[in-house]
C-alpha cells in the first residue's frame, strides 16, 4: 500500500511546517504490513495498508474541516470498489472519512489539555460484498500542543515573613507557577520569574520563583510591611509568550534593635504620708520601640534614699514600672525620698549590642505631704491586772497618746462604752489613768478588753483608738460544793462499812495551785448510827453504812449534813446535805422500789409511773365534762329541718308578770287539733309561796274557723315582715292573770289599736318585764333588728 502523488505532497507540506514549527529535523513513518489475505478458492496474495502517525494541530479557527490525512489500500485500482470504514475513539463525532478516497478531517476544534491522542481503527470493504478486503488495523492521531495556556500561581497570593534587619539574599518565600501547556514540546510550559513590584527591597530568581531580600537593614519600626507581585512568562520570557501575576505580601518581623529609653531625665510626685503600705505611688515607663518579648523590660530601684521604703514591679500588659510603698510614711521623719530606677530589656539580641546599652536609668523624686493624723497610743495593746476584790476607785493602768503631727495638739480619752457596756471602769480624760468603777466578779468576767479613745483637742474627729486586755485576779469568794445534784439509795439489807455514794466537790474560785477540799460530817451528825464519811485525800470523799438493815416502814428518807472545806487563804466552806433513801434491792443490789407507799402499790408500778396515769386519767375527765358542757350549751340552730316542727312553736302566756319566764311551749298537735282540753298548769317561774287565783278551763268549741283564720293572717305577716323573727312563732296573750296593776296588756288588742299610750314606765318594773319594756318602749324599731 502506498500514498499517492497528491497525498504524499500534502504529507510533505504538513511536515515542513512541524519541522519549522517543533525544531525537529525529522518525521515519523509507521509502515504497517497487514497478514496474508485469503479468498476462498482463490491464490493468496499479500496486502498492505501505508500511512503516517498522523497528527493535528489543536485549537484549529478555520470553518471547513481540518484535513488529517489519507488511508489507501493496494487493492483500491481507484475504480470506485473498494469502501472505507473508520472507527474508535471521535469516529464519526470528530473524525470522518471519505470512504471512497480515504480521506480524513477533523469537524470539530481539538484541545490537547482536554485529550492529547485519539486511537482510531480502519478498514477497508469491498463495496458489492461489503467484505474486507484488508484486516482490520489501528493507528493514532495525536493532538499537536500550540502555546493556548498562560502559566497561573495556584498556591497564590502569598504571605510571608522575614525579620528586619536582614542581610542581602535571605531568602523569603518561593513561588511556583503551572502552565497547562506540553512540557515535552517546544517552550510553551517554560516558565520564567520576574518582579514587577517590590522593588528594590526584594527581587525573584527567574527559574525558580525564590523571593530573597535585596536591601540591607530594612527598619520595621520605618515600614512593616510590602506588597510586591511577580510575574510568570512561558515561552522562555521571550516575545509573544503568555503571562500571569500574583501578589505576595511580605512583614518584617521584629529584633530586638532598639534599647529602652525613658522620656524624661527625672520626675517628680508628691504623696500624702496617709497612704497605706502597698499603695501605688507612680508609674514610669522606658519607650520601646520593639514589640513583644523584644520590648519585654525589667526595673529595678539602683539607688537612693528609699531602697527600704518603696519598691518597684512590672506591669506585664503595659510595661510600665509601678512604684508602691513598702512602709508606712511618716512627714514628721522624713519629708522626701529620691530614688535612681534603671529599665532594661529582658531578652537581648547580641548581634545589636553595637547600638548601644540596653538599659537607661533615671530619677525619681517622691514628695510625703503632712496630713492631720490621729492621736497614736505608746502601745497597741496595753495589759492590766486587778484584784477582784478591789475597791471601786482603785487604780488598775495608765495609756498615753500623742498627736504625731508638729502641730502636737493636747490629747483627751474616753473609753467606748461600746466595749464596756456594765460600765466596770472610768478613764480620766486628761492624764489615761484607768480606774475601777463597779465591784468585779472574776466569775462573772474573767478577762475585760475595752477600747480607750484618743482625740485630739483642736480636731476631735480625729480619733485615736487603743486597746486594754484587763485581766481579773481572783479570791477565794466562793465556798465549795457538790459537784453534782446526787441520788443517793441504800438498799434495806444493806451491810455495815458499804460503800453508798462517791461525792465531789467544786469551787468557782480558781487558785493557783489548784483546788484542795475536805470533807468532814458535822457535828450534829458525827455521832449518827446509820452513816459515816471518809475523805479520800484526793478531793471525794465516801459515805459508808454503820450499821446493817434499813426499812422503808420506820424511815424511808435520811438527810445526811456534809461540811466541805477549801484551802484558800482564807477558807471557806458549806454544809451540802446528801439526802439517802432507802430502797427494797434485788439479789445484785440494784434498787427497785425506794417509798413506802410502794407496799400498797400494784407490782410493777412505780410511784412515779402511777402518778402519771392518775395525771393522764383526770384530763381525760376533765376534757370529757368540758365537751358534754359546751354541747349542753350550744345554742338550737334558728332554722330545722322540717321533719322537726320547732319552728313553728305557739308561746303562750297565762298570766302577767314574769316576763319571758311566763312562756311555756307545747307541740305543733295543739294546734292542729284544736279540741283538746286546755287543764289549768301551774307558773314555772313563781315560787311556791306565791298564790295565784284558780284558772277557769277552756274546752276547744268544735267551730274554730276564726281562730284559725286569725292564726294564718298572723303567719302570712310574719312571712313577709322583714323584722320577724327568723323562726315562725305565734304568741298569745289569753289570760292576763288577775290583781295585775298593769292591767290588761294583750298584744293582740295593741296591734289592731291606734293607742299612744307610753310604756317606757314598763322599764321601771324591773327584769321580770324587761321583754315588755323591749318590745313596747323602743317605739317602731324592729325587735330584731
Amino acid at each position: 500500500m502506498k500514498l499517492g502523488k497528491v497525498e504524499f505532497c500534502r504529507f510533505l507540506q504538513i511536515l515542513a511546517l512541524f519541522l519549522c514549527l517543533s525544531g525537529m529535523n525529522q518525521a515519523e513513518l509507521t509502515r504497517s504490513r497487514s497478514k496474508p489475505y485469503f479468498q476462498s478458492g482463490r491464490t493468496r496474495t499479500k496486502r498492505s495498508w501505508v500511512w503516517n502517525q498522523f497528527f493535528v494541530l489543536e485549537e484549529y479557527m478555520g470553518t471547513d474541516p481540518l484535513y488529517v490525512g489519507k488511508l489507501h489500500s493496494d487493492v483500491d485500482k481507484g475504480d470506485g470498489s473498494i469502501k472505507y470504514i473508520l472507527s474508535g475513539e471521535g469516529a464519526s463525532s470528530i473524525f470522518i472519512i471519505d470512504e471512497n478516497t480515504g480521506d480524513i478531517h477533523a469537524t470539530k476544534r481539538l484541545d490537547r489539555e482536554e485529550q492529547a491522542y485519539y486511537t482510531l481503527r480502519a478498514q477497508a470493504l469491498d463495496r458489492l460484498t461489503n467484505k474486507p478486503v484488508e484486516p482490520e488495523s489501528e493507528f493514532v492521531i495525536k493532538i499537536q500542543d500550540i502555546n493556548d495556556n498562560e502559566p497561573k500561581f495556584l498556591d497564590g497570593p502569598y504571605t510571608a515573613g522575614v525579620p528586619e534587619m536582614s542581610p542581602v539574599g535571605t531568602s523569603v518565600v518561593q513561588v511556583t507557577a503551572t502552565d497547562a501547556d506540553d512540557p515535552t514540546y517546544g517552550n510553551s510550559a517554560r516558565v520564567v520569574y520576574s518582579i514587577l513590584q517590590g522593588q528594590p527591597y526584594f527581587s525573584v530568581e527567574p527559574k525558580t520563583g525564590v523571593i530573597k531580600t535585596a536591601l540591607p537593614n530594612m527598619d520595621r519600626e520605618a515600614k512593616d510591611q510590602y506588597l510586591l507581585v511577580i510575574q510568570a512568562k512561558d515561552m522562555v520570557g521571550q516575545n509573544g509568550g503568555l503571562s500571569g501575576t500574583t501578589s505576595v505580601t511580605v512583614t518584617l518581623t521584629d529584633v530586638n534593635d532598639n534599647p529602652p529609653r525613658f522620656p524624661r531625665r527625672s520626675y517628680q510626685y508628691n504623696v500624702p504620708e496617709s497612704l497605706p503600705v502597698a499603695s501605688v505611688v507612680a508609674r514610669i515607663k522606658a519607650a520601646d520601640a520593639d514589640v513583644g518579648p523584644n520590648a519585654e523590660m525589667e526595673y529595678k530601684i539602683v539607688d537612693g534614699d528609699g531602697l527600704g521604703v518603696f519598691k518597684i514591679s512590672v506591669d506585664k500588659d503595659t510595661q510600665e514600672g509601678i512604684i508602691a510603698i513598702q512602709k508606712e510614711l511618716d512627714f514628721e521623719a522624713k519629708t522626701s525620698y529620691t530614688l535612681r530606677i534603671e529599665a532594661a530589656n529582658m531578652h537581648v539580641d547580641p548581634r545589636f549590642l553595637s547600638l548601644g546599652p540596653f538599659s537607661d536609668m533615671t530619677t525619681v523624686k517622691i514628695i510625703v505631704e503632712d496630713v492631720d493624723e490621729p492621736p497614736v497610743f505608746t502601745s497597741r495593746l496595753y495589759s492590766m491586772v486587778v484584784s477582784e476584790a478591789a475597791k471601786v476607785g482603785t487604780i488598775i493602768g495608765t495609756v498615753a497618746a500623742h498627736d504625731p503631727d508638729a502641730s502636737n495638739s493636747p490629747v483627751r480619752y474616753s473609753i467606748d462604752r461600746n466595749t464596756d457596756l456594765e460600765r466596770y471602769f472610768n478613764i480620766d480624760a486628761n492624764s489615761g489613768v484607768i480606774t475601777t468603777a463597779k465591784s468585779l466578779d472574776r466569775e462573772t468576767n474573767a478577762v475585760h478588753n475595752i477600747t480607750v479613745l484618743a482625740m485630739e483637742s483642736q480636731n476631735p474627729a480625729q480619733i485615736g483608738r487603743g486597746y486594754v486586755a484587763i485581766t481579773i485576779l481572783d479570791i477565794n469568794d466562793n465556798a465549795p460544793e457538790f459537784a453534782m445534784e446526787y441520788e443517793t439509795t441504800v438498799c434495806e439489807n444493806a451491810q455495815p462499812g458499804q460503800v453508798i455514794q462517791k461525792i465531789s466537790a467544786i469551787d468557782k474560785d480558781d487558785p493557783p495551785n489548784g483546788h484542795q477540799f475536805y470533807f468532814s460530817l458535822t457535828a450534829e451528825a458525827a455521832n449518827n448510827h446509820n452513816f459515816t464519811l471518809q475523805d479520800n485525800k484526793d478531793n471525794t470523799a465516801t459515805v459508808l453504812t454503820k450499821r446493817n438493815g434499813f426499812r422503808r416502814q420506820e424511815q424511808s428518807v435520811f438527810y445526811l449534813p456534809i461540811f466541805i472545806v477549801d484551802s484558800g487563804s482564807p477558807s471557806l466552806s458549806s454544809t451540802n446535805t446528801l439526802t439517802i433513801r432507802v430502797c427494797d434491792c434485788d439479789a445484785d443490789g440494784i434498787a427497785q422500789t425506794c417509798n413506802a407507799e410502794a407496799y400498797i402499790l400494784p407490782a410493777g408500778l412505780s410511784t412515779g409511773a402511777l402518778i402519771a396515769i392518775l395525771a393522764c386519767v383526770l384530763t381525760l375527765l376533765v376534757l370529757v365534762l368540758l365537751i358534754v358542757t359546751m354541747r349542753r350549751r350550744k345554742k338550737e340552730p334558728l332554722i330545722f329541718d322540717e321533719e322537726r316542727d320547732i319552728r313553728e312553736n305557739i308561746v303562750r302566756y297565762d298570766d302577767e308578770g314574769g316576763g319571758e319566764e311566763d312562756t311555756e311551749a307545747f307541740d305543733m298537735a295543739a294546734l292542729r287539733n284544736l279540741n283538746i282540753m286546755r287543764d289549768t298548769k301551774t307558773r314555772r317561774d313563781v315560787t311556791p309561796e306565791i298564790q295565784f287565783l284558780s284558772r277557769p278551763t277552756f274546752k276547744s268549741i268544735p267551730d274554730n274557723v276564726i281562730f284559725r283564720e286569725f292564726i294564718w293572717e298572723r303567719l302570712k305577716e310574719a312571712d313577709v315582715d322583714p323584722c320577724a323573727p327568723p323562726y315562725d312563732s305565734l304568741q298569745t296573750y289569753a289570760f292576763e292573770g288577775n290583781g295585775s296593776v298593769a292591767e290588761s296588756l294583750s298584744s293582740l288588742d295593741s296591734i289592731s289599736s291606734n293607742s299612744d299610750q307610753n310604756y317606757d314606765y314598763l322599764s321601771d318594773w324591773g327584769p321580770r318585764f324587761k321583754r315588755l319594756a323591749d318590745m313596747y318602749g323602743t317605739g317602731p324599731d324592729c325587735l330584731y333588728s
